[in-house]
């Protein structure tokens, strides 16, 4: 494992108690376990039968270096199906450094695998307790792209300026994530024989929430270059790609209801991959609206209205079967209802079902699996049990 380096550090910090006091480690975790099935895709697996591939198992930690220096880390082990690879993973390790601490302007530098900061739930999606629904919207949260969207290695700032008509969030990042081959036949294709890799990704966001008001309203931009390398033997060539993000955030919370909705433009450029010379470049819209309302203290309820489009100016995908690709890969749209029940302090159950009208987020994302995914309207399902420590 590339990063059993870091690995060892975390576990280390963890099995030190006589060298770190123990009211400055707080050490937490969580285990969850469901089912899942989407019949008439592959968006769990390639059968479309019913599977226990919805497994979560994490264990965190935080350390208090010092008033001003924290260390915090993140193991986990995943089996998502088809959504994402199978294994255990380093989420982020990253020093937590207080530049400024006023009472009405803080200021954080996060140097190591940082954590997103820059969307509603980028930095909360990968705990099952914090995260709204099993599977999020994907015209955001794609999940094949889970690892790289989670964290990246490099340097970031966070910052919160109080003032007289409200507060104001901000936030700054640099890195880039290591790409594995697995991860690289998830997004590109099951036969890729070549290297996959993040050159940057560069974010910046604000989040601005007046005073006295329940809404946060935010913008954040996102720019990131991708390469391949192709194999010697390799079904497809040398590529460079770039993906750039603008995303309009806005969340509404009160005593028993949130209201929230991302909005995006993401442009895809890509040089080479299927053939040299080849070039497309083309800029997708999508964007969720998602309801909460808690029903009691331990019961709430989820409704979400998803919706993507690969270019916005072919929405419907109408130019798709002029090369052999049918129109309902270059969309997709869904509704999802969901249930949340918190039964004990430490318990939580899930369950949802979503149905969907088309293709467009289902893994691969740049060699279609024409095969599995051969139908316009499909349904995917989940339950799952979460508990934490």
């Amino acid at each position: 494992m590339k990063n059993s380096r870091q690995f060892y550090l975390l576990i280390s910090l963890c099995l030190l108690p006589l060298s770190i006091q123990a009211e400055s480690l707080s050490v937490h975790g969580f285990l969850a376990q469901g089912l899942a099935q989407a019949k008439k895709s592959n968006a769990v697996n390639n059968s479309g039968d019913l599977s226990a591939a919805l497994t979560e198992v994490g264990i965190n930690a935080n350390w208090k270096v010092s008033s001003r220096l924290k260390l915090s880390g993140q193991l986990v082990y995943l089996n998502g199906g088809n959504r994402y690879p199978e294994g255990g993973r380093l989420d982020y390790l990253f020093l937590d450094i207080s530049l400024l601490d006023d009472f009405d302007h803080q200021l954080n530098l996060y140097l190591g695998r940082y954590k997103n900061q820059h969307w509603l739930y980028s930095s909360t999606r990968d705990v099952p307790f914090t995260r709204p629904s099993i599977m999020l919207p994907q015209s955001i949260y794609y999940d094949a792209f889970r690892d790289i969207a989670v964290a990246s290695d490099g340097v970031a700032i966070k910052g919160y300026l109080q003032g007289s008509s409200g507060e104001l969030e901000y936030n700054w990042s640099l890195g880039a994530t290591n790409i594995t081959k697995a991860q690289s036949q998830i997004l590109l294709s099951p036969v890729v024989q070549g290297e996959a890799k993040q050159k940057f990704v560069h974010q910046a966001s604000l989040f601005w929430q007046s005073l006295g008001s329940q809404a946060t309203y935010g913008i954040s931009l996102l720019d990131s270059d991708f390469s391949y390398g192709a194999a010697d033997f390799d079904f497809f060539f040398d590529a460079d790609l770039t993906v750039q993000r603008f995303m309009l955030t806005w969340r509404y919370q009160a005593e028993k209801w949130e209201l929230a909705a991302e909005l995006m433009q993401e442009r895809l450029s890509i040089k080479g991959f299927y053939q040299p010379g080849f070039r497309r470049d083309q800029k997708g819209q999508g964007g969720y609206l998602l309801g909460r309302y808690q029903l009691s203290t331990k019961l709430s309820a989820l409704i979400t209205l998803d919706y993507l489009t690969q270019n916005k100016n072919d929405k419907r995908g109408s130019s798709l079967p002029e090369i052999g690709i049918p129109a309902y890969f270059g969309y997709q749209q869904s509704i999802m209802f969901g249930l949340s029940y918190a039964f004990a302090k430490n318990w939580q159950w899930q369950v949802e079902h979503h149905w969907v009208d088309g293709t467009g987020r289902l893994s691969p994302s740049l060699i279609p699996d024409l095969a599995l995914n051969n139908q316009r309207y499909w349904q995917v399902w989940a339950l799952q049990l979460t508990y934490r420590f």
